[in-house]
């Protein structure tokens, strides 16, 4: 029997598409309204996790840092302040809107299965065989990037935010959406950076990226990861130092993916 994958019309690669995104909006959507309907449950136990002083992180830095004998804000933390809802028709938007990202961060698996199912048809018996660890390997990036996210950098972030403040004549109302939108778009954001070994690994594959390509723009991407991580963190150090260690490791792991791609490439042409 043929090894050659079986060819389809331009038509039928765009049918096949759309069902691919049906389900995989199908998969979101339910797992977002079953969200939306413990979406109390959702925030006091998740999303407003962050607001309690005594939160596993927060208590974490405070006893590493009083060990070494370094005074932390991290020991009294206080959060006075309630998040403000300005909007008739906010506390609803937040709600749905939060239930989508959420259901999109928990259906990932299967939207990375639905992307596989439709370009298996494309590869050799070989060629899937060898790819089926795509799924797994990716989904435990990415919820790698969502733990990170959301005990680091969430909670780093929203510390800081709730303490700085230029004068005593300024008063900290934050509004709801401004809150979500911090802790949705950190975790959706860090856990997609997350997926950096697997983009190289296709890119090596098709060619574009190397090695040596990799090697040789090191410092162009450090410049990158720390100008990525200014962006996705509290403007200090410290915060940006965190945030960009793992890039920075995620991205020497790519380098040497990129380097067993080309040496498999290599052996299979000779």
């Amino acid at each position: 029997m043929s090894d050659q994958p079986k060819e389809m019309s331009f038509l039928g690669h765009l049918e096949e598409l759309r069902w691919h995104l049906v389900r995989s909006s199908i998969a979101v959507f339910v797992i977002a309204i079953v969200l939306f309907t413990y979406i109390t449950e959702v925030y006091d136990s998740f999303l407003l996790a962050h607001l309690d002083p005594n939160f596993t992180t927060y208590k974490f830095f405070c006893q590493v840092f009083g060990r070494i004998g370094i005074e932390s804000s991290f020991c009294s933390l206080s959060f006075p302040q309630k998040l403000q809802s300005l909007a008739l028709t906010q506390q609803l938007m937040s709600s749905i809107w939060t239930s989508l990202v959420l259901g999109f961060i928990i259906a990932f698996p299967y939207l990375l299965w639905e992307i596989w199912r439709f370009i298996s048809p494309g590869l050799h018996k070989n060629e899937r065989r060898k790819s089926q660890g795509f799924i797994f390997i990716a989904s435990i990036l990415f919820f790698m990037g969502v733990l990170f996210s959301y005990y680091i950098i969430a909670p780093m972030s929203v510390s800081f935010f709730y303490g700085y403040e230029i004068s005593d004549r300024i008063v900290n109302n934050f509004t709801l959406d401004s809150y979500t939108g911090l802790i949705t778009n950190t975790l959706l954001g860090v856990s997609l950076v997350f997926e950096l070994p697997v983009l190289i690994f296709f890119l090596t594959k098709i060619g574009l990226v190397s090695p040596e390509f990799l090697k040789k723009y090191r410092k162009h991407a450090l410049v990158l990861v720390l100008v990525l991580s200014a962006i996705i963190t509290p403007p200090d150090v410290a915060s940006q130092i965190i945030v960009s260690i793992p890039i920075l490791i995620l991205y020497e792991i790519s380098i040497s993916i990129s380097r067993i791609v080309i040496k498999k490439q290599q052996k299979n042409d000779s």
